[in-house]
């Protein structure tokens, strides 16, 4: 109705999920960094949990949408069901046939075994995904709990992630179901939206319905985060309802009175000022709303963990170590060199994007050759090869900043006007400009002009010490340990530490560490995780090393 008056192509905040209105805010991208933790490790369980509307299930149908061809899945949208009703409804997802006997749980737990069996033979995972997971009855989830005794001697055969609300966090605290708790491996809880990331996703979600002028005011979504408190549904349906209002009233702009009047016309309740909290029957009556993201997925080989890799007991690092966006880096997107001279004119990003469009496998290509590796589409996924040659995938989402100190070069995730992705090699940083390599060629553009584009998702390729990855923590033991602290005496004499045993990680090296992690605005928290080890990396490259600082190469 209203899109004509707004010069929309479509409704833009339309609440039926759609990949081309994807962004990427740093707490969502943590939570699908645990989703892919999820399906890259083997064994135990995945526990992701959010506030209603915060997006769980959108992550849930991105993850879907991009998943590898030779990975299976299982997904339970219903889980307010029996055992044996749980039992089958998995395999009629994989398409096992059920038994004669559909009233015995151990013949249809056998016929599930078979089935799982086989396709591991034949280089197939599976995955469950449990939606709605805090409905599950304490006979299901005991039975969740015996199906990751399924397995081979090496690796589990069945890897579950289950998805709820926060009632899901109270239901596995509770002491008779202590053996299920025990063997979630990883768990993250969704926060809404900040108050900077939901004028963000306003204007981003204007910006792919084809808007070409500021439609609401600034003061208009400083209201939206205060009546929806940033939850992506409510704030879906409130500014839908605000373009509505406006387009009554003949009002080419959405301002702030439109705002808290179309919130009330929803919820038929006065409103407070800026402490007004969500209501409860505006959450309790919309449906879901759309946030996705984008990842590269990637398949774990059994020698080397690309994307994400921390034991058991120190998973929480994923949220921590891996969000490159980390609370300790609060630098924007990107901070300009104030002694950088004014970039020229050049051709416009979105222009030179329609007329070469960059394929994911393309951008793959390009990136290994900077490595000087080959390339093989078609075989193994790009991060397994990279992993047969001692190097690893990481994938996050970060800042200009980040990416300067993390000096590798990367993939980025560009959204152009139409929601389409694009995928150039950012080559090298220099000033305010920033050299892309787009199918093949060569450009210098503004970091202004990218940025526009460019919402914080890369991938990029490293190589961990000694070819494997892993979480370096006190008490640690081995090769590893003994490059950390090799390495941080040859970055800074005053990081050199001493012990009769060098491969074990004492009081010593965490206190090196965290002084290192603290002069570079890392997470200081005394544990060596990917991001810390993706800069000692980078600060002890070798000539063959590819880097973008213009400076180092």
């Amino acid at each position: 109705m209203y899109t004509a008056f707004f010069g929309l192509n479509e409704k833009p905040f339309a609440i039926t999920p759609d990949p081309r209105y994807l962004f990427m805010s740093e707490r969502h991208g943590e939570g699908l960094a645990h989703l892919v933790y999820g399906v890259t490790e083997s064994g135990g369980f995945i526990q992701l949990t959010g506030e209603v509307g915060t997006g769980k299930t959108t992550l849930v149908r991105t993850l879907l949408s991009q998943m590898p061809t030779e990975v299976n899945v299982a997904l339970v949208l219903n889980p307010q069901v029996t055992a044996l009703e749980f039992l089958s409804s998995i395999c009629d997802e994989l398409g096992v046939p059920l038994p004669q006997d559909q009233s015995s749980s151990k013949a249809i737990v056998d016929a599930l075994n078979r089935h799982l069996l086989e396709t591991h033979a034949n280089g197939r995972r599976t995955i469950l995904l449990v939606d709605e997971a805090q409905n599950l009855s304490e006979g299901v989830l005991e039975q969740v709990r015996l199906l990751t005794n399924l397995e081979t001697a090496k690796q589990k055969l069945l890897q579950i992630i289950l998805i709820g609300q926060e009632e899901l966090r109270d239901l596995l605290a509770q002491n008779n179901l202590r053996q299920l708790a025990q063997r979630v491996t990883g768990r993250y809880h969704l926060q809404p939206l900040s108050r900077d990331e939901t004028v963000k996703y306003i204007e981003h979600r204007l910006r792919v319905a084809g808007a070409l002028t500021e439609i609401f005011e600034p003061a208009a979504k400083r209201a939206v985060y205060q009546l929806s408190g940033g939850i992506p549904r409510l704030v879906n349906v409130i500014c839908d309802r605000a373009l509505l209002g406006a387009y009554s009233s003949e009002s080419r702009v959405v301002t702030k009175r439109i705002v808290r009047r179309a919130a009330r016309e929803i919820t038929g309740d006065e409103l407070q000022r800026s402490s007004w909290p969500v209501p409860t029957a505006l959450a309790a009556s919309l449906v879901i709303a759309a946030l996705a993201a984008w990842f590269f997925m990637v398949e774990r080989p059994t020698s080397v963990v690309p994307v994400v890799s921390t034991p058991a007991a120190s998973s929480g690092l994923v949220a921590k170590e891996l969000a490159l966006s980390a609370p300790t880096d609060t630098t924007p997107l990107y901070v300009p060199d104030a002694t950088a001279q004014a970039a020229p004119p050049t051709p416009r990003l979105t222009n030179m994007l329609h007329d070469s469009p960059v394929t994911l496998e393309n951008a793959m290509r390009e990136l290994f050759d900077l490595w000087q590796i080959d390339y093989q589409p078609g075989s193994r996924t790009a991060c397994q090869q990279a992993a047969a040659l001692g190097l690893s995938c990481m994938f996050n989402r970060g800042t200009w900043n980040v990416l300067k100190r993390l000096n590798h070069p990367a993939i980025l995730t560009l959204i152009d006007e139409d929601g389409d992705n694009h995928y150039p090699v950012v080559t090298t940083i220099n000033g305010d400009n920033a050299d892309l390599l787009i199918n093949g060629t060569r450009v210098t553009l503004p970091i202004a002009e990218v940025e526009k584009l460019w919402f914080g998702q890369h991938l990029l390729l490293w190589q961990p010490p000694n070819g494997l990855l892993s979480t370096l923590q006190p008490g640690t033991q081995g090769e590893n340990v003994a490059w950390l602290r090799s390495s941080l005496a040859t970055l800074d004499e005053s990081y050199a530490t001493k012990s009769d045993a060098p491969d074990v990680f004492d009081a010593d090296l965490e206190r090196a560490l965290k002084e290192f992690q603290r002069r570079n605005r890392l997470q200081v928290d005394g544990v060596a995780g990917p991001m810390t080890l993706i800069l000692i990396n980078s600060l002890l490259a070798d000539e063959n090393t590819p880097l973008l600082s213009a400076a180092a190469q």
